[in-house]
């Protein structure tokens, strides 16, 4: 049995999607296999922001329709859940289509609150990683994963849909704090993958996202799901079927300075429709690049971060922006957005 299947899969009619996942769970043992009667089922989905359905910002609601089933079906109790950085969950699950979701199952859906302190390896990078409780309440985890391109961290899929395990704003602090040095953060993505230990992982590549993703990029016809235990094994697949570089990714470089197993790439691992070899066509990768050859100075730094400025004809005057903003660099007066750059 490989370690990831890929099934081609190339529109969201809800009868083959139900078909598709069944069969993901199937080839690794079935349903039962990872989930048990009575158990608490975290659907951990990728809502990154509030975004129409259309736009492939967020895992595709027939993705985590049939999944939900299955887990009720097997006796368990599952709920849907993530934390958006910024936008409200509620509107945010509305438009994703999550809350209908959960109104037509009877299950509930809700935001990922209450931080906790995340058991971590020993020889995990950071030693103090906030989670929410419910994700250490929960008896298992199914990550409901969206394949697509990250202006940050190159990609995102498997492994990165797990930050969202972070409660909204301390997600911002994060990104203040280790952010820039892009490595750095992706260790932090390690440590958090291993913590939480996803008991299963589907990716929804149907119609995924390339260009500026996660969320200001292009709809993609990837037409597949990715099915896998370990993440780190499938994500690093699709790297390479992505048409990236290794050496671009900062999720397998941070892995490979910690001699991970996963970087050792065996054509064998995967299985299904899609076979290792595939190089999906015309993807266009973010245009960021890694920042680990350059030395660590702060006139480098300034130099390569970019700097966001305020466009007064799409600004809705919210003031959400700046209430994250880990740094304090923002100000919001009169419907207008000031910036402090030396922040």
């Amino acid at each position: 049995m490989g370690k990831v299947l890929f099934i081609s899969q190339k529109n969201y009619e809800q009868s083959e999607i139900d078909a598709a996942i069944l069969r993901a769970f199937e080839h690794f043992g079935g349903v039962h296999k990872f989930v048990s009667k009575g158990d608490k089922v975290l659907l951990k989905v990728n809502l990154v922001s509030g975004h129409d359905v259309e736009r492939r910002v967020t895992t595709d609601p027939s993705i985590v329709r049939a999944a939900a089933k299955l887990v009720i079906e097997a006796g368990a109790t599952p709920f849907i859940a993530d934390s958006p950085g910024i936008d409200s969950f509620k509107g945010a699950a509305e438009k994703a289509g999550f809350m209908n979701v959960a109104r037509e199952l009877g299950i509930e859906c809700h935001e990922l609150t209450d931080p906790v302190d995340l058991p971590v390896n020993e020889n995990a990078d950071f030693r103090r990683i906030q989670v929410s409780k419910y994700v250490l309440e929960s008896d298992k985890v199914i990550n409901l994963a969206k394949l697509k391109t990250h202006g940050q961290m190159y990609l995102t899929m498997g492994v990165k849909n797990l930050f969202g395990c972070v409660p909204g704003r301390l997600k911002a602090g994060w990104h203040y704090n280790v952010g820039l040095n892009r490595e750095k953060f992706a260790s932090l993505l390690l440590d958090i993958y291993l913590g939480v230990k996803p008991t299963f992982t589907i990716l929804d590549g149907v119609i995924g996202m390339h260009g500026d993703g996660p969320t200001s990029g292009e709809p993609y016809e990837f037409g597949v799901i990715g099915a896998c235990v370990d993440a780190l094994t499938m994500d690093f697949h699709l790297c390479k079927m992505l048409g990236a570089k290794f050496e671009d990714y900062p999720l397998y470089m941070a892995a490979k300075n910690r001699n991970m197993p996963q970087c050792n790439l065996d054509p064998s691992d995967v299985e299904g429709d899609i076979d290792s070899s595939h190089v999906f066509p015309n993807v266009k990768l973010p245009k960021t690049r890694s920042m680990r050859l350059l030395p660590r100075v702060p006139f480098i730094d300034r130099l390569m971060t970019s700097k966001p400025v305020h466009i007064p004809e799409l600004c809705i005057g919210c003031g959400r922006c700046a209430a994250v903003c880990a740094a304090g660099a923002l100000k919001h007066e009169n419907r207008h957005l000031y910036f402090d750059y030396g922040k």
